[in-house]
């Protein structure tokens, strides 16, 4: 049976446009896959806590070092990190806010990012260990993609791609505040997605 995890992060609810679009995927997923599992991982209704000395600290212990509290920091980063590993495809909801992404789907970036695990350090440099297709869904309110203060979509793609995620494709809708252009660049979003999956 395969897993698709889903990660969202918008704050707007059933509003959230990179919502709907992830939405659109995963009822063409499950079409495709009527025994598939669906996970969601939504960090806006769960955040994560942000990354502190104490976290690095806890990180940086030896296991049998750590104290009770810094076990319980690393084992946030452990569920994270197997439920990435247990899913067979990836689907990543990822709004712009001011220029960049969630700060909660930062957070989670930053929990699921640990050498040895899910990438590695060699003489040529980095390489991603996870090794699974992801899908990006994205919405902003201009558009922005492709401009030098898009510092959404690249990001997310480099970082994906940076623990050994391969994007097959990334599907945006911008334009989201400008009435019937964006209306027009959110269908042909979801068309799509409609021909990809």
């Amino acid at each position: 049976m395969a897993t698709l995890l889903r990660i969202d992060s918008s704050a707007s609810g059933d509003n959230s446009k990179s919502r709907q679009l992830t939405d659109a995927f995963v009822a063409q997923w499950l079409a495709k896959n009527p025994e598939g599992n669906v996970v969601v991982r939504d960090v806006n209704a769960n955040p994560l806590p942000h990354f502190t000395s104490e976290t690095l600290g806890a990180l940086f212990t030896p296991e049998e070092d750590r104290t009770d509290a810094q076990k319980a920091i690393v084992a946030i980063g452990d569920e994270l990190i197997e439920e990435l590993e247990a899913a067979d495809v990836v689907a990543v909801s990822a709004p712009m806010y001011n220029f960049s992404i969630p700060s909660t789907l930062k957070s989670y970036f930053d929990y699921i990012a640990r050498a040895g695990r899910t990438f590695k350090y060699t003489e040529t440099g980095p390489v991603g260990l996870v090794n699974k297709d992801a899908y990006v869904f994205t919405a902003s309110g201009s558009f922005l993609a492709d401009t030098p203060v898009d510092h959404q979509v690249p990001y997310v793609q480099t970082f994906l791609g940076f623990i050994g995620l391969n994007v097959k494709d990334t599907f945006i809708a911008g334009g989201q505040a400008l009435g019937e252009d964006g209306e027009k660049a959110f269908t042909a979003a979801k068309e799509k997605i409609a021909a990809a999956v």
